[in-house]
């Protein structure tokens, strides 16, 4: 691969929905097939997506854009294995990504068990375990109440947008409503969390 994914600009997908995107399975079997400018036309049809499914598992910005970066290299190493008869070629792209972003939360995890379990050989513990479970509690009791603040239209749609990573027009054609009022129930929706997250902190 002569040109480095880093290189690439990250392009704002917007509204744009999967079907308007140009024949991502033609680009992945001509990335499969060696083509550089086949890579760079679906890194910039897709990174913005990609980054975004990988965000909402890491929440890191950073650690997500390390993941994404390593996405696009298995993309161009494995890209000959795509079959279209198995399934649409973002489903593929997010599969990867997904399977990543967890690998990476595991690797994360791993890693601070076995610093845990160190202090605790030291007979010194590193924080207060109790105090620390209650917080957690209550941070999830707090998320919890928040989304059941929500109309069930408005909590429909934000589950959609942020929970399952799809665009508002995917929200619209999911739901069946216009567009504009996918958009508005996602806004307000999520005007209405800040509220009352920030009301409880």
């Amino acid at each position: 691969m002569s040109m480095l994914v880093a290189d690439r600009p990250q392009v704002t997908m917007g509204d744009v929905a999967v079907r308007d995107i140009p024949a991502l399975a033609d680009l992945l079997r001509q990335v499969g097939q060696g083509d550089d400018a086949a890579f760079a036309q679906l890194y910039d049809a897709t990174a913005a997506r990609v980054h975004g499914l990988i965000c909402r598992i890491l929440v890191d910005r950073s650690i997500s854009e390390e993941v994404t970066q390593e996405v696009f290299l298995e993309v161009w190493r494995t890209s000959p294995r795509f079959d279209s008869q198995r399934g649409s070629a973002l489903s593929w792209l997010f599969t990867i990504a997904h399977r990543r972003a967890v690998d990476r939360v595991r690797s994360s995890e791993a890693a601070r068990h076995r610093d845990t379990a160190y202090v605790a050989t030291q007979g010194e513990p590193a924080y207060d375990s109790t105090a620390e479970q209650v917080d957690g509690t209550l941070r999830a009791e707090t998320v919890r109440t928040a989304i059941g603040s929500l109309s069930p239209l408005q909590r429909e749609a934000v589950e959609l947008a942020y929970f399952e990573g799809i665009s508002h027009v995917e929200v619209a054609d999911r739901l069946g409503i216009p567009l504009g009022t996918a958009k508005s129930r996602i806004r307000d929706g999520l005007l209405k969390l800040r509220s009352t997250l920030g009301g409880e902190s």
